[in-house]
């Protein structure tokens, strides 16, 4: 028999006002209803309610997780810094990782992932062939210095996270661990019952190659997605591979005209060098000059780890812009900002609102030119001619021919997706969407396990160098996910699930029967296996506990009140907002049948 929670003695104060800091809907609502607590920038308590959602999430990634096969450990938050200078990360994380020292002066951190421990816990432990495959999980706190912590829990600098890694002798059995985690985390995110898709993702600071995201569909998600209807391809924004525009054929570039300088006064930006051009300089063809004509070039200064920092020049058409995350992708472990007003002054070569592609790459150099790497969007197709910078102010150069006037360094995929773009797989056009990011599956191969050089011994007695998976899913997450896809505009409504008992009963008014009736209700309500919440708080008014029953989005409320007087209470659906009456003799059995789905007994 489960202990009923009363709220009479619950350690619980909701909130009739939305919290300051707050700014996603279903964060207020955990906020509002005494869920969780902020305690810093980006750092939550959880009280108790929420402690019991939490745990229920937990649970439910703990069994899908031990049906695979997986034997969960924990590992401590506080950590040595060596694994992690073994492997690069102990600088590769920059200012994203907690840093401290002991009192001996010695470098630790606060884990923001543990590849590194699970790798060597298995090389101190396992050295046959014989003792793999191996999947170990655990549900443990992250700690990750965010700059800008926002939206709750999904972005914090402390969380709560499963991660499991696969181990295994050859690439045949990490893709088969990929398999059985993949269908694990389907499984997972069913029974937590968001809307979910399953996208291509980058694999970024983690390394790999194979690598999916489960994202929780949502209008407040952090990720934006895109998928193709026609082929059922989907894919983070950052994981898109543009294709590689075709070569235009020789005879039109053979009747491009040559390359000429023109002046264009005023035109910094894309729209004013298009009314130029179309003012001072119509085309040939009668066509007006757009946006998708002109070349821009962008300037990024990147700072990589260890504190180098190095100019990037990109080049888009000019209909296109930078896509931040896309860049973030490409780039890291570096992070990047715009160029400033102290970093062109160091390039003085470079004429801010009019640089061209003459002054840019590595080889330009010599010829008098930055120096800077120069990189294009792969829609700048070799034998295309471009309106673009003459690296003088107020001029631009027409019919600059990529590949017979100017070259690149290479290609980044960094130029933003918009609706209706191509799908890469060449079967319809894409659509975006936002979601938030739930779970993510590498194939880490042997990355982590060269780096601490975890090896085993094959069947003919060689040794071998062990290829691993990494499998997280956000826990605490999770819980925020939820709450911003299944709310209303008066409370939270939680799948059943996860919700923090399966029924709260109402005891409303002052008659001492009521109290007396909902208490009887309620213990036989516990004695059938039911969690239940029990407002029996004597001197609250109906109203208060009804807007309290809303807000705390338990799916399943019961009335005991005035009703109680003619032999009846009443059942409410929170999701439905439908309300029945039924007979105080038959209360129980309705009560477990809603709860459970099934008919009351007798029926």
């Amino acid at each position: 028999m489960t202990r009923p929670l009363r709220l009479s003695t619950l350690f619980l104060r909701t909130l009739r006002e939305d919290p300051a800091d707050a700014e996603l809907p279903g964060h207020k609502l955990l906020v509002r209803a005494g869920y969780v607590r902020r305690a810093a920038p980006g750092v939550y308590s959880w009280l108790p309610l929420g402690l019991r959602v939490l745990r229920k999430v937990e649970a439910v990634v703990r069994e899908e997780m031990d049906a695979i096969g997986g034997q969960e450990l924990s590992f401590p938050a506080l950590l040595p810094r060596e694994p992690y200078e073994a492997t690069g990360r102990w600088t590769e994380y920059g200012p994203n990782l907690f840093r401290l020292k002991d009192r001996k002066g010695v470098d630790m951190l606060l884990g923001p992932t543990h590849e590194e421990m699970f790798t060597l816990a298995v090389k101190d432990m396992f050295s046959s062939y014989k003792e793999l495959p191996l999947t170990l999980y655990q549900i443990q706190t992250k700690y990750r210095d965010e700059a800008r912590p926002r939206a709750g829990l999904l972005r914090g600098r402390e969380f709560i996270m499963k991660d499991s890694y696969s181990f295994d002798v050859d690439d045949a059995g990490l893709e088969a661990a990929y398999q059985r985690h993949r269908e694990a985390y389907v499984r997972i995110f069913d029974r937590l019952g968001f809307d979910y898709v399953v996208v291509h993702a980058d694999s970024g600071a983690m390394g790999g190659s194979a690598s999916e995201e489960f994202l929780a569909v949502s209008p407040v998600g952090e990720d934006t997605f895109v998928r193709c209807e026609a082929s059922g391809y989907a894919a983070n924004v950052e994981a898109v591979v543009v294709p590689q525009a075709p070569d235009v054929d020789e005879a039109t570039v053979a009747a491009t005209p040559a390359a000429h300088v023109e002046d264009t006064p005023d035109s910094p930006t894309i729209a004013t060098l298009v009314a130029q051009a179309d003012a001072l300089h119509p085309r040939a063809d009668g066509r007006s000059w757009t946006a998708a004509d002109t070349l821009k070039n962008v300037l990024v200064l990147l700072t990589h780890p260890d504190g180098r920092t190095e100019p990037l020049a990109i080049g888009l058409p000019g209909d296109r812009e930078v896509d931040a995350k896309r860049l973030e992708a490409q780039v890291a472990p570096a992070t990047w900002r715009p160029f400033e007003a102290d970093d062109f002054a160091a390039y003085p070569m470079l004429a801010k609102g009019y640089i061209g592609p003459g002054v840019l790459g590595t080889d330009s150099e010599q010829r008098g030119g930055s120096g800077i790497r120069y990189l294009l969007d792969p829609s700048v197709a070799r034998g295309s001619a471009w309106v673009t910078g003459a690296d003088a102010h107020g001029r631009h150069v027409f019919d600059l021919v990529h590949g017979r006037d100017f070259t690149a360094d290479g290609v980044i995929q960094a130029g933003a997706i918009r609706e209706g773009d191509p799908s890469p797989d060449g079967a319809g056009t894409l659509t975006l969407a936002r979601g938030i990011e739930m779970g993510h599956i590498f194939q880490l191969g042997r990355k982590y396990a060269e780096a601490l050089d975890l090896k085993v011994l094959d069947e003919n007695g060689k040794l071998v160098t062990v290829t691993m998976g990494s499998y997280g899913v956000g826990v605490s997450r999770a819980v925020a996910a939820v709450a911003e896809a299944t709310h209303d505009e008066v409370g939270l409504l939680w799948p059943r699930e996860l919700a923090p008992a399966d029924v709260h009963v109402v005891a409303t008014g002052r008659d001492p029967e009521v109290f007396a009736h909902a208490e009887r209700l309620v213990q036989d309500l516990a004695a059938a296996g039911l969690e239940v919440i029990h407002d029996d708080r004597p001197k609250v008014s109906p109203g208060v506990k009804f807007k309290d029953s809303e807000l705390l989005g338990v799916p399943t409320v019961v009335v005991v009140g005035k009703g109680l007087a003619d032999g009846v209470i009443e059942i409410k659906d929170r999701l439905s907002g439908t309300r029945r009456e039924v007979a105080v003799e038959r209360a129980v059995g309705e009560v477990l049948a809603e709860v459970r789905g099934s008919a009351p007994a007798g029926d």
